[in-house]
This record gives C-alpha cells, structure tokens and sequence, in this order.
C-alpha cells in the first residue's frame, strides 16, 4: 500500500507532503484544482516518462518520492532478479534534473525507468479512460475468468510445460534443418575429413619431418663435415685427442709438487674425458647419417601434404587442422545419427505436447465452470449500477495453437439493450458503460486476487443519484481488503471514503499552487455541502452531506 508520497518542484506543487491509511480514501476538489497534477506527479514515481515542463521552477530539480509497504506482494523474487535490496518498508525515488535528465532510485539503488515502471505496475494500479480499453482484450478478461476459477496454479505448471514443449519443438527443428542441408554437406565433410584422417596429423610431426628433411637433402655435406671432425680429433699424430692426452701426460708430472699443477692436471682430464665423448658421438652420427633419396621422396611427400592441407584450411599449424579434423568428425557422425536423434526427439515433443494439452482442457474446464457465476455476478451489479438491461455471451472454444495462458478462443459479447444485438465490447458499449463493467469486474478481481494499490481516476463520471451511490458502495467494498483511491467529483462517493482529501488552489508570492489536505469530520461536511450545492452552503446540503456521513 501506498503509505507516503512527497512532492517537489512539480507543475503547479512546490512542496507537498502526505500520507496515507489502507482502505478506501477519496480525494475531491474543484475542476482544474490539480488533482491531475497530483496524479502525474505519482505516475513519475510509477516510471512514466518525464520532460522539463513538469518543473515548477526551471532552475531546480524536481523529487517525487513514495514509501510503500509491500509486505504480502510477493516481490522478494523481483528485487533479487534486479539486485535490489529488499524491504519491508520501499522507498522509490524520482529526480527530473533542470538539464532534462532523470534518475530513479529504489532502496537509494540506481535503477533503469524499464524496472522503475515494471515495478511501478506491480505497486499501483491507475484506472483511467485507457485503462478501460484494456476491458475489450481478451488477455484481460481471460485474467477475470482465471481468478474465479482459480486457475492460478494450472496456469503456473501449465507455462512450465509451454516453455519446456517450445524448447524441445525448436530443437527438432533444427535437427530438421540440419537434416535438409546434411545431404549436401556430408559428402563433401567426410572428403575433407578423409583427406585429414589419411594425413600424419600429430603433435610436433612438422617439425620432425622438417628436420628429417634437412638432414636427407644435406646427407653428403653432413658426412663429409662429420669425417673432418673425425679427423681433426682422431688423428693418430695431430688429432686433438693425442695431443691433449700427451699434454695431460706432461702435466701428470707436475701434479705432485702443488696444488694448483694439480688443479691444472684435473681440468685437463676433464677436457680430454669430454673431448673422446665428442668424438664418439661424431662416430655415432657418422653411422646414421643416410643418403636415402627415397626416404627423402617420401618425407616431401609427407610435408607437402601438410602445406597444401594448412593453405586449404587456413591456418598455420598442426594443432589446428587436428581441431578442424574433429569437428568434422563430429558433424559427420552426427548426420550419421541423424534420423535416430530426430525420431527420439519428436517422441518427445509430442508426449511434452500430450501433456501440454491435458494442462490445457483442464484450463478450459475450470474455466467454462465459473463462466455461469461471472456473468450472473456482472448482470447483478450492472442491474444496480443502471444497467438492467445488460446481457453477456461468453464462450470459450478450444483454440488451434497454444498460448501464454492456454490454449482458448474467448467470446466475450455484450448487448446494454434488450432485443439489440451482441456486439464486441469496444464496438457496442459507451463510455460510461464500459466504466460500469470495469468497476465491476475489478471488484471480482479484488475479491480473488492480492491486487496492488488500485485508484480510480473519475471513473464515475457520467453517472449520478443512486447509481453513483451503488459505485461507492463497490469501492468501499474493495477497501476492506486493499487499498483504494476513488478521485470523484460525486458527493455520493466521496461520503463512502473511510477518509478524505481535498486539493485545492492557494496563490502566495504572485504564484498559484497546488495542495492537498486530509479533511476533518466538519470540513468533510462542508466540502459535501459545497459539491452539493455550490459555494452558498444551503442548511438542506449541510443535512444531506451529514446524512451522506452518517454523522
């Protein structure tokens, strides 16, 4: 419920503060006093979009700030989705800058205007003449029906079932995409993956074979090189290897008359020892050294292969024509599997669907069941609301396709007249008629579902007398189990308010303002008289406002 609303710096209001109690409250005053201004001012802190002519004073920036407690509305999932914190007791806050821009905070969280006015709708529910419209939606009168069938948790499953149904028919569908084009893909996919499967594609098999390569084209220029060292290190006068022993021998002598002859002596061991393991390595490579031209013919072959392979697929190593190679692999095997995974999976959608379907006959019955209460409920109060003569045909059919909230063809006919004939709602009913229907399908509503704080912007003009007293009646009803605001220009239903407020014009400072204030059980009675009557308060309209308060 609303409990505080305060407003700064917007249209004609420079300062405004009030609050609110539950239960039914009107607000009254004269036309053209601002209770438009008031209600614009709420529908900014609702997410309604703003511009720079709601500010009083171009220089200042305008705050509308609203307290609300939601305890019950079952929000907690809302303000986790948004990251919001959530309280028992919100605070929503909108600021219009003199620059034209405008934030909006909740809990003091920044938030978007989209989350603002989604939040805003689950809060507060403003009836106006577009409002009513929604009346003649078959969404909308669905809802009504839903709620005295109470078919809010068969609607819950019933939307699981729709998405995991709608998941799975996408996907057969995109297996039988898949299957369309498969055809001319497959072949083409397993010459490519043939190609890569007959290639020697493993890790580091490049850079062997390019070593492998350099080796068999150079076998003559290697082995003579290998011969010289050999040479040069073995020669039995000049090789390395005896010098250095013969100089080691010498040394050998010497090792005995200090220590650093015989540092000397060791490293010359150490040299030699490694140098005679030089040697025998070049000995080794001498005998593995091939001038193998076939070999060398086929190690071409081999990496040739892998160029051409890299060039055709565009890219530079081995690694990735190995990824490339299994994800051909992959779509290969899976047109391979292809009609076994498409018979499995529409198996599956049509048991999803069977099951889908009963969700939706048992929708539809619970649905046809209220219809006879619905409509003696609707012909009843219109009956008191000056519309005897009112008479509905609904009908609910089985629809071909599946829809958000079942699947259901909804006849919703009204005749006002009787002997004239049914008609659409938003082709045969007036305005005020479709005032009436609205006020009365919203009393069901209050009834059957935790509706949000509900106001009511004049919806009883047109109306007078009794009629306008039974709208009052229907309000102060609703006001036993939710919050409800009625802004009227009736005295017949601003008497059924449990309180009262007035707006009003002041002029202060060469400038005219717009104010409200909580009326007291006299100025009730003057305010009455004078929506009775006129400003020459008469003592017969100071007696039927007292009648009207029962006072």
């Amino acid at each position: 419920m609303l409990k505080s609303l305060s407003i700064k710096n917007y249209a004609l209001i420079d300062t405004l503060e009030v609050s609110f109690s539950e239960g039914f409250t009107t607000i009254t005053g004269e036309t053209g006093a601002g209770k438009s201004i008031l209600l614009g001012g709420l529908s900014l802190v609702l997410g309604k979009r703003a511009d720079l002519s709601s500010l009083m004073d171009k220089e200042t920036k305008c705050i509308i700030e609203a307290e609300f407690f939601i305890n019950g509305y079952h929000l907690s999932d809302f303000f986790g989705k948004n990251d919001l914190d959530y309280a028992d007791t919100t605070i929503i806050r909108r600021e219009i800058l003199p620059s034209g821009k405008s934030r909006a905070f909740v809990n003091d969280t920044p938030v978007t205007l989209d989350v603002l006015s989604a939040l805003g709708g689950r809060l507060v529910d403003i009836h106006s003449q577009h409002q009513t419209l929604r009346l003649t939606e078959n969404d909308f009168q669905l809802r009504v029906i839903d709620a005295l069938a109470d078919n809010a948790g068969y609607l819950e499953t019933y939307s699981k079932k729709l998405s995991t149904f709608k998941t799975a028919k996408k996907e057969l569908e995109a297996l039988q995409e898949l299957q369309q084009t498969a055809d001319k893909e497959h072949d083409y996919h397993s010459f490519l993956l043939q190609e890569l499967e007959a290639a020697p594609l493993n890790p580091g098999i490049q850079k062997t074979l390019e070593e492998e390569q350099g080796q068999l084209s150079n076998a003559e220029s290697i082995i003579e090189s290998l011969s010289q060292g050999s040479q040069l290190l073995k020669n039995e006068q000049l090789g390395l290897v005896e010098q250095l022993a013969e100089l080691k021998r010498i040394f050998n002598n010497l090792a005995n008359y200090g220590d650093a002859y015989k540092t000397l002596h060791q490293r010359l061991e150490s040299v030699l020892i490694e140098l005679q393991d030089v040697s025998s390595e070049i000995e080794g490579l001498e005998e593995l050294v091939d001038m193998n031209p076939n070999r060398l013919e086929e190690v071409n072959g081999q990496l040739q292969t892998l160029y051409n392979l890299q060039k055709k697929h565009q890219v530079a190593s081995i690694e990735e024509l190995m990824a490339i190679k299994d994800g051909l692999a992959q779509k290969v095997e899976e047109v391979a599997n292809i009609d076994s995974k498409i018979a499995a999976k529409n198996s599956e959608v049509k048991e999803l669907e069977a099951n889908l379907e009963r969700e939706a006959d048992t929708i539809r019955e619970h649905r046809n069941s209220v219809i006879p209460k619905l409509k003696s409920f609707l012909l009843q109060n219109l009956a008191e609301l000056g519309m005897p003569s009112a008479s509905f045909k609904i009908d609910i059919k089985p629809s071909e396709h599946f829809k958000p909230n079942g699947k259901d063809e909804l006849t919703f006919l009204f005749s006002a007249n009787r002997g004239s004939d049914f008609g659409e709602l938003k082709k045969v009913a007036s305005g005020g008629e479709l005032s009436r229907i609205m006020l009365t399908i919203k009393s069901v509503l209050a009834t059957y579902e935790q509706l949000p704080t509900m106001i009511f912007d004049e919806i009883d003009t047109g109306v007078s007398g009794e009629i306008s007293n039974k709208m009052g009646d229907i309000m102060q009803q609703m006001g036993e189990t939710m919050q409800v605001f009625s802004i009227t220009h009736l005295p017949q239903v601003a008497s059924k308010g449990s309180s009262q407020f007035k707006v009003y014009k002041r002029e202060s400072d060469g400038k005219t303002h717009t104010q409200i204030k909580q009326l007291t059980e006299d100025e009730r009675v003057v305010e009455l008289a004078e929506m009775l009557g006129g400003k020459s308060i008469s003592d017969s309209a100071l007696a039927h406002a007292k009648q009207l308060l029962k006072v």
